[in-house]
């Protein structure tokens, strides 16, 4: 079910009054939520239900294995392996056994599975899988509540594209009483309505021209590529942040605070801070479960670097199975690795410009400099193909200038965006209007982004991040 789709309009308000009659029933009210969830999930297709429900139980068996001391590594690592094993079968096995084939010079299409890859699936193993590392690591308790646990994992808000939650945030909220929060509910409709806007409006009008652009790259000069690129940068953040800032206000209006998963990430000053603001939800996920494992930047200065690009090679094949992302992911290593041979890669961790209406002139370079080096990332990401990626950028830069003709609606929609998002960069999202005491100009502000909605709203049969 799309957060976008009519069927979620009604499902929504069904599933929160049933919840709130509940309220002094926990386990009834959890198992609302599992309902809920297992139907959301089951309206693309009902088989997705049984891969996501033996991911529920393996894990939490394991968590309860873990406290035997004789089968603790035992329970963790079969449920890792198992777990990963589904990921990789389902994600990965059709593409290396193609390359394989190929390389061998025997037909890829023999070997191939053409297995449904179910949606959400690297969202909800991880998630699963930070139970039981937690659990194994004595950061929770492993909970005997399977109602409870089953709530953690499939919670339909963010099931399908984050935020990727840890065990040791979400879970307890389904193992107590949650009490109705009128402001923290109402806070939840202002940040889905941010969300909407941004998805329906922002991402879904900069994916027309986007479409065009690489549907005949060759067709377009230098000036419209650049735009191409621009856009499409504005395109993935504007639909992903959307889905987690409706994921987020969603959350709130069942009482469940979900985690933060992008803070302005184009208005960083170099690419470290970029990386700390960008889906925060997987960024720390491989920080803690992959990064510090291998020994983190607390070891020689050439193990910082090996780690460094094995977090992005994993990041980069987590998105996908394609040779384009292992690129993008090898790309910002590449780009990571000046700042920490310098040790500037925490260098920025405050807000930009904070107290002040404008960036210094500093400050708009380098935010302008990061976003060039990530919409470069973007393009292979993009790409169908390294080939594909190759031709976009040898077009840039000799395609020439002919013929440009700047999409004026979509950048006037992306520069709203950025406006809003520039002046509540120290905020939770971008109609975080708690500061602003005189209730016209707020609903003014409401009422302005509903109607942008409604008048140029595109309303696409899917978000990007759906594909991983």
């Amino acid at each position: 079910m799309l957060f976008t789709s009519i069927e979620f309009f009604l499902f929504l308000p069904l599933t929160f009054a049933i919840y709130w009659l509940l309220r002094k029933q926990l386990r009834w009210q959890n198992l609302l939520v599992v309902v809920a969830s297992y139907v959301f999930y089951g309206w693309w297709d009902w088989r997705f239900l049984l891969l996501i429900a033996f991911t529920t139980i393996c894990s939490y068996a394991s968590g309860l294995l873990i406290t035997q001391l004789r089968w603790r590594k035992v329970a963790l690592w079969s449920n890792i392996v198992l777990n990963l094993g589904i990921l990789g079968l389902f994600k990965y096995y059709d593409f290396f056994a193609t390359e394989l084939a190929r390389l061998l010079g025997c037909s890829g299409d023999s070997v191939m599975l053409n297995l449904i890859l179910p949606v959400g699936i690297s969202f909800y193993t991880f998630q699963a899988l930070s139970y039981s590392i937690d659990v194994y690591k004595g950061k929770i308790e492993p909970t005997r509540d399977v109602v409870a646990f089953f709530a953690y994992v499939s919670f339909f808000p963010q099931l399908v594209a984050g935020p990727i939650e840890r065990a040791t945030n979400l879970l307890p909220q389904f193992l107590r009483k949650r009490e109705f929060d009128y402001a923290m509910a109402v806070d939840g409709v202002r940040q889905m309505l941010w969300g909407f806007f941004k998805k329906v409006v922002v991402a879904d009008n900069c994916a027309i021209v986007v479409d065009i652009v690489w549907g005949d790259i060759g067709a377009y000069g230098s000036m419209d590529l650049a735009v191409a690129a621009a856009l499409f940068s504005i395109q993935i953040y504007c639909d992903f942040s959307g889905y987690s800032d409706i994921a987020i206000g969603c959350a709130k209006l069942f009482g469940i605070k979900l985690m933060r998963n992008f803070n302005v990430p184009y208005f960083s000053r170099d690419i470290a801070e970029f990386w700390r603001r960008w889906h925060i939800s997987l960024t720390t996920w491989f920080r803690d479960y992959v990064y510090i494992p291998l020994g983190g930047s607390r070891v020689a200065k050439w193990k910082v670097v090996r780690n460094t690009f094995i977090i992005f090679l994993v990041s980069g094949c987590w998105h996908g199975a394609n040779w384009t992302f292992l690129a993008w992911g090898a790309f910002h290593a590449l780009l990571f690795l000046p700042l920490i041979l310098l040790g500037k890669n925490r260098k920025y961790t405050n807000t930009v410009a904070e107290g002040r209406w404008l960036p210094r002139i500093k400050e708009l370079g380098q935010m302008s400099l990061t976003f060039v080096l990530a919409a470069l990332g973007w393009v292979l990401f993009r790409s169908q193909s390294i080939g594909e990626a190759l031709d976009f950028y040898f077009a840039l830069v000799n395609g020439g200038w002919h013929g440009f003709n700047p999409p004026k609606r979509a950048i006037a929609f992306v520069a709203i965006m950025l406006v809003v998002e520039w002046l509540q960069r120290s905020r939770a999202h971008g109609l975080d209007m708690s500061g602003v005491r005189h209730r016209t100009v707020r609903y003014a502000c409401y009422l302005t982004v509903l109607a942008l909605i409604f008048m140029y709203g595109v309303f696409n049969e899917t978000f990007i991040y759906f594909q991983f």
